[in-house]
């Protein structure tokens, strides 16, 4: 006798109309494995941090992590074929992950890509542990700068250079912000990769590179990148704005690569055009790893309709999690790591699952149905029920 089909699993989720609908999920999706070809993009996801749920911290105020659900999500995009952005804006760094935790993320990472065929590995390095209320002068940066290249240069790491609040509260003019890069860069032992990120992300980054005019900006961005290629692998651009991006692609030197920031419209930026592509360095690449790995591994096989077949349906998806505010999609990336069984909980360093409504947990939800990225139905459902519940719906 054959077995009767199971009935799809379903949740109860809200509406924007505040009604309480039943849904029912969709299978998942069957990516692409990978390529027996290299790919021809490199794609790295900025990683997020694993909190520890059992520990006696008020979130608020302190730090703890479960580094083996941490260290097991890097295993796991590593084994995908992506690299790892390590202890970024995604890992809440600067927003609950100070320096030193960061330090120790950044360490324990460097060490298992080290012990892992293949694995690739580029970490933050900043100035966040400078209090900018506090820098009183250029020099100051510079300083905070050399001690976190400095600190991952000496486990053997590869470095992010992030944008600095204190850099950007200091700095009168864009002659500030090439002196700074030039001191640094100059000493950098290795190429390293820049990152811009707009102020949708970090207020306190508002008007970065010494003006608000974005053209004005790029040309200061720029003319510091290209007078110091020898140093630079690529630039991370997170302004979400595709026609920026593709505009200063076009003016690097040639010795310098692109990775887009842009969560929005990654898909087009990393296909290209007849001038050029992008790389990444991307957020979302983290809650979609096994679909941006089997886009990925089809642009290798020169499919680009499997490529976008697969990438446009977790667009949607990306640009709902990084919706303003912007600052807070960490949130939505750790709900889908928690609805897919990489951790056990939904809780987060500073108490940042809270920083999305009820209705946005929903229809993050269905979109990631709609992805296909929920790997087990049932086990997100189960999951999505319960959260729910602390929510009043279906209590």
């Amino acid at each position: 006798m054959l077995d009767k089909p199971r009935p799809a699993a379903s949740v109860l989720l809200p509406t924007a109309d505040r009604r309480i609908e039943s849904y029912r999920l969709s299978a998942p999706a069957e990516f692409p494995s990978r390529s027996a070809k290299p790919l021809n993009r490199i794609a790295l996801a900025a990683a997020h941090m694993v909190a520890d749920p059992l520990a006696e911290v008020d979130p608020w105020l302190g730090v703890a992590v479960d580094w083996d659900r941490t260290m097991a999500y890097r295993d796991y995009l590593w084994g995908l074929g992506l690299g790892v952005a390590e202890a970024m804006d995604t890992a809440q760094r600067g927003m609950g992950l100070d320096w030193p935790m960061a330090l120790e993320l950044i360490k324990r990472s460097v060490k298992a890509a080290k012990a892992t065929p293949g694995a690739v590995v580029f970490s933050g390095a900043g100035t966040d542990h400078l209090d900018p209320a506090a820098a009183g002068s250029l020099d100051d940066v510079v300083k905070a700068y050399e001690t976190q290249f400095e600190a991952i240069e000496a486990v053997g790491g590869r470095i992010i250079m992030m944008a600095s609040r204190a850099l950007a509260r200091l700095a009168r003019g864009p002659d500030d912000y090439a002196r700074v890069y030039d001191r640094i860069l100059g000493q950098a032992g290795e190429p390293v990769i820049i990152h811009w990120l707009g102020d949708m992300f970090d207020p306190a980054l508002a008007g970065y590179w010494g003006t608000g005019d974005l053209d004005a900006a790029m040309d200061t961005a720029v003319g510091v990148i290209n007078a110091n290629a020898a140093k630079v692998d690529g630039v991370k651009v997170s302004l979400l704005d595709k026609d920026k991006e593709i505009a200063m692609r076009r003016r690097l030197d040639s010795r310098v690569l692109m990775y887009t920031g842009d969560d929005f419209n990654y898909a087009e930026l990393i296909a290209g055009d007849e001038q050029g592509y992008s790389h990444a360095l991307l957020g979302i690449f983290d809650a979609i790893a096994p679909a941006a790995a089997g886009a990925l591994a089809a642009l290798a096989e020169d499919d680009l309709k499997a490529f976008h077949a697969i990438f446009a349906p977790t667009v949607p998806l990306s640009r709902h999690i990084f919706k303003a505010p912007t600052r807070f999609y960490k949130t939505g990336v750790v709900f889908v790591a928690y609805l897919n069984g990489h951790q056990d909980h939904f809780t987060m360093v500073g108490g940042q699952e809270s920083t999305r409504s009820t209705l946005h947990l929903a229809e993050l939800f269905r979109l990631a149905d709609k992805a296909g990225i929920l790997t087990d139905p049932e086990r997100a459902a189960a999951r999505m029920a319960s959260v729910m519940a602390t929510r009043g719906i279906g209590a």
